[in-house]
């Protein structure tokens, strides 16, 4: 059996959501000590107590860190005079350069491209890192960019702080206007509020219909008293002394509503069934609630 986590009502274990209150149960898995069912939510198994998110990270492998490179690259910085400059330890580069190898280009490449492509590599080539291929399209851009890079104006940092500080000093200054409570007036709820699902009570022997208040959360069932003032008051009623003065209430939850007794003389009756103090029936379209014993007082549940 699966116990929903919302009503702790019992469902068979192919249900996928609750018979009672219709909340999405819990997946089942099987323990992989017993092999018991157990929920996916649950840390421990129900029968041996095996730990089950232990038995999950034992099972995956640990992830092997990359290897360091040998050697670690010193990044270039294309600067606007169009040199490249070098960002790295001078300490890590050795003091005499080594020159590049000769690169044999293929016989269709142009003679203008090949000497650009050339330039570039042996520039930005660096000790023990491989020659980049001289037909890819980075080598081919690199240089057109260094080169146009001394005709773009220079980047002015401070552009961005300057821009904001124009915005803010140009905006003009605006007067808050008074508050509604200052002005004496009262202030409107524009908090947002879901629509509750009318219902109400239909009285069998006096074929009438009582409306159900909204916006309550718990509503009142019985005769006038001292202690809870009745939202349905039921003594003008035929046969309404078989009725207690706190009989019992209907707690509304978003559009749910449940019928609980608050411990009748008489008891309370859903559908020719007793009621037993403190549970809670979630009623339906169509249901017959009783107020006391005999079927005397009597409604049927419906949707407005």
């Amino acid at each position: 059996m699966i116990t929903c986590p919302n009503c702790a009502h019992a469902n068979p274990e192919t249900a996928t959501e609750c018979e009672a209150c219709y909340t999405p149960l819990p997946a089942l898995i099987s323990c992989p000590n017993c092999s018991a069912r157990v929920s996916t939510a649950a840390h421990f198994c129900g029968q041996c107590g095996h730990d089950l998110h232990q038995s999950e990270s034992q099972g995956q492998l640990p992830v092997q860190p990359p290897a360091p490179p040998s050697q670690p690259l010193a990044p270039t910085i294309i600067g606007n005079t169009g040199e490249i400059e070098n960002t790295g330890d001078e300490t890590s580069m050795p003091q005499h350069p080594v020159p590049p190898d000769p690169v044999s280009l293929p016989p269709d490449v142009p003679p203008a491209l090949a000497g650009t492509s050339v330039s570039a590599m042996s520039s930005t080539e660096a000790p023990g890192s491989e020659a980049p291929d001289p037909l890819s399209p980075a080598a081919q851009m690199e240089p057109a960019v260094s080169q146009n890079s001394s005709d773009l104006p220079p980047i002015i940092s401070g552009s961005a702080d300057s821009g904001q500080a124009a915005g803010s000093a140009s905006a003009p200054d605006v007067t808050q206007p008074p508050s509604p409570a200052a002005a004496g007036s009262r202030v409107p709820d524009t908090s947002t509020r879901l629509q509750q699902t009318a219902a109400r009570l239909f009285h069998v022997q006096g074929n009438s219909v009582i409306e159900l208040p909204l916006h309550v959360n718990v509503i009142h069932i019985g005769k006038p008293n001292g202690q809870i003032p009745p939202d349905i008051d039921l003594s003008g009623m035929t046969d309404s002394d078989i009725v207690s003065r706190v009989h019992a209430d209907i707690r509304v939850e978003g559009d749910m509503f449940y019928l609980e007794d608050l411990g009748s003389s008489n008891g309370t009756y859903v559908n020719n069934l007793p009621l037993q103090p403190g549970d809670r029936h979630r009623l339906r379209p169509g249901d017959r609630i009783s107020f006391g014993k005999g079927d005397k007082v009597s409604f049927l549940f419906q949707f407005s």
